[in-house]
């Protein structure tokens, strides 16, 4: 056996380091840095040692020369799930999943897997056999393709890799798995690279795709070293609310297709429903006009939503006005409030503000900023907008309306979900001439407030 050598790891970023130190030099955080083993025994492969296979070697072709067929990927019977990965799941490939405890994720790969037409294991370092089958009832109990591994020793699973030979394999979650060749604790770096390494090995040599789950620190990133998302083929990110039942599933990192696609879910007792057309959802159904409400056009990824935006103007009870949003920018309501102010003559200056997203799903789209205007004024003036109104612009720290990208596929959106009327920037070059949508051109502030109050 080689001899073996330790050194020290940062266990918050990762940072190595060649003696002991009180604070990372990386994070500035004090008392992460630990002594780990990184000399491990040589090994000569995933398999077991018996394994009499013999290995093929890599040569190098000319780029004229690889096949270029398009590669058949595996349909997970998801739509939404089809769409983040770009069409399926690539043979051969290495995901990552993401998220909060207690999200979903463990929820969302058993349905998936349950689905599947495809031989599966599901490899569990958490839960017990008899417990993943009473989440399993609930959610699809009629399945005989699909094999429940309770195990960490990342040794032992390939033993069972190699009995059941699935098409796909499920693991939950890197950070419980440990291997013989690393002298450390589960979760620690040196396993976490160890127990991804091992992983990718069989993923590329037997062209089986693997799925494993990734817990997250406090920050939102995904617990490890940072090279664990450079190692594997896609990261995905599985974001909500736990108190609001929508799921919105991204890739942060995606080989084999964009970036740009979200998935959306609804958690219900039986799992999660795809919500294949979320704006009939965000948008609330209401008997009354109300003031204080617009709609927003707005992107998530290449999708186009249509989202509920609700404004409360009120007089101040105390001597300081309060400001506060849901699921939008605090910092760019103030700076709303003071082009209204200063651009428009509205004294917001001594009033409460509140603002708020409905369906519990945070915006950054600057194109929801002419909605937020209008949702204050209409709650500032006490007087409802239409409800067939929409609006998809950037408000300006002059007043003025600025244009956003891909306006052509919300105005497209809003007419397909029964808008009369939507109001951009007279600034967008705009080539279709729907049918069925008026679509109002304005440059300034003043101009919104002369066509709606």
């Amino acid at each position: 056996m080689a001899k073996v050598k330790t050194t020290f790891f940062c266990q918050n970023c990762g940072t190595q380091f060649s003696k002991w130190q009180g604070q990372c030099t990386s994070c500035k955080e004090w008392n992460t840095i630990v002594e780990e083993v990184v000399q491990k025994p040589e090994k000569n492969d995933w398999k077991l040692p018996s394994s009499n296979t013999t290995k093929r070697v890599s040569k190098p072709l000319k780029l004229n020369q690889i096949d270029d067929s398009k590669e058949a990927r595996l349909d997970t019977k998801d739509a939404e799930f089809n769409r983040v990965l770009g069409g399926g799941i690539v043979p051969g490939s290495l995901t990552l999943l993401g998220g909060e405890p207690g999200i979903g994720k463990s929820t969302l790969l058993l349905q998936i897997s349950l689905h599947l037409p495809y031989k599966t294991l599901y490899v569990s370092g958490e839960e017990s056999q008899k417990q993943i089958k009473m989440r399993a009832q609930r959610i699809y109990p009629d399945n005989d393709s699909c094999y429940i591994l309770t195990e960490t020793k990342t040794q032992n699973i390939f033993k069972q890799i190699e009995s059941v030979n699935p098409d796909i394999v499920i693991v939950d979650s890197i950070q419980t798995l440990h291997s013989d060749y690393v002298e450390s604790s589960s979760g620690s770096i040196s396993q976490i690279k160890e127990c991804t390494t091992e992983l990718i090995k069989f993923a590329k040599e037997t062209n089986t795709p693997v799925i494993i789950i990734g817990h997250i620190t406090k920050d939102g990133q995904i617990a490890g070293p940072k090279i664990l998302e450079h190692m594997v083929d896609t990261v995905l990110q599985f974001e909500g609310d736990r108190n609001h039942v929508f799921r919105i599933l991204r890739a942060n990192k995606n080989r084999f297709g964009s970036t740009n696609e979200i998935g959306i879910y609804e958690m219900q007792g039986s799992g999660l429903r795809e919500v294949s057309n979320p704006s009939e959802i965000l948008i609330s159904k209401k008997d009354n006009d109300l003031s204080g409400n617009a709609v927003a056009a707005t992107l998530e990824g290449m999708r186009p939503l249509m989202i509920e935006v609700q404004a409360l103007v009120s007089t101040a009870v105390y001597g300081t006005p309060q400001r506060s949003a849901t699921g939008f920018n605090a910092k760019r309501l103030n700076m709303l409030l003071a082009v209204l102010e200063k651009r428009a003559g509205f004294r917001l200056g001594a009033k409460d503000v509140f603002l708020n997203i409905t369906g519990g799903i945070n915006v950054d789209d600057p194109a929801i900023d002419l909605a937020v205007v209008a949702a204050i004024l209409s709650s500032n003036e006490d007087d409802a907008l239409q409800t067939n109104f929409c609006f998809a612009a950037e408000v300006g720290l002059s007043g003025e309306i600025r244009p956003v990208q891909r306006v052509e596929q919300r105005i497209l959106e809003a007419e397909k979900l029964g808008f009369s009327t939507i109001f951009v920037s007279k600034f967008n070059k705009i080539t279709i001439q729907p049918k069925g949508i008026k679509i109002q051109l304005i440059s300034n502030i003043e101009d919104l407030v002369s066509i709606l109050f």
